[in-house]
């Protein structure tokens, strides 16, 4: 906690509280990334079990006989394997990085929403890992079978790149993540009074046409069923942020 108080803080002093939590936070993953690196190859069966699993749907070959992944660089796999670390970090820090994000932006908050520190750490924390969860159990599964089915169909054998594999892998739940803090976004657009449930509501159509655009532009893929796909879950999300809109608005003055 900073030593001067909140309510005081200049805009230099707003830059060094900045500082201070980003400097917390990459003390945070750098700890935690010494406990990944050292199960790194663990981690590296978990990241390609999606896609080992939809490639056996699809050629009707056991997981256990298929190895698609290949490398042409000698330096390929360990700094794969080193960034899978990385992220494996960023993902286990998660609710202590969000409590930094909380300490940054708590000055800006009324006292008794300051008491929010719990709920809002285990909420964002929630929703980033429960994204990213529906990404690997779900979005994987989906976005599998449809690029594997074309490719057998297309008669074409597997031998991917494991650093192209981490983009993909790495970016479809990272973006899930975030695209699940939807709910949370909008509960403090609200309590600010920036959005209403109404007003979102009534513009439903135009935030289709955005999500329909981030979608095309941001998920994995240039498949249209992929970019359908991450369109209806967003769609779903931000109705259930209506909702949660409409629970956090303040009362009329």
């Amino acid at each position: 906690m900073s030593p001067l108080s909140p309510d005081k803080m200049s805009f230099w002093e707003h830059l060094q509280e900045l500082r201070v939590r980003i400097v917390r936070s990459l003390i945070i993953v750098a700890v935690c990334f010494a406990a990944t690196y050292a199960f790194r190859f663990k981690l590296w069966i978990w990241a390609q079990k999606p896609f080992i699993d939809a490639m056996a749907r699809q050629t009707g070959k056991a997981a256990a006989d298929l190895q698609p992944f290949a490398f042409t660089d000698l330096t390929e796999p360990f700094f794969s394997m080193m960034r899978l670390s990385l992220w494996a970090a960023a993902f286990l820090a998660a609710p202590l990085l969000f409590h930094q994000l909380w300490g940054f932006i708590r000055p800006g908050l009324m006292p008794k929403e300051r008491r929010l520190v719990v709920p809002f750490v285990v909420v964002t924390s929630g929703c980033f890992l429960t994204g990213s969860a529906f990404a690997y159990t779900q979005a994987f599964k989906f976005l599998g079978d449809i690029l594997f089915q074309e490719a057998a169909t297309a008669g074409l054998r597997a031998n991917l790149h494991v650093s192209d594999y981490l983009d993909l892998f790495i970016s479809t739940t990272l973006i899930t993540g975030v695209m699940f803090e939807l709910p949370v976004l909008f509960f403090f657009l609200a309590k600010f009074r920036i959005v209403t449930a109404r007003l979102m509501l009534k513009y439903w159509r135009h935030a289709t046409m955005a999500i329909l655009i981030f979608s095309a532009f941001f998920t994995p893929g240039d498949v249209v069923v992929t970019t359908l796909f991450f369109s209806v879950v967003l769609l779903g999300l931000y109705f259930v942020s209506v909702l949660v809109a409409w629970m956090a608005e303040p009362p009329p003055k």
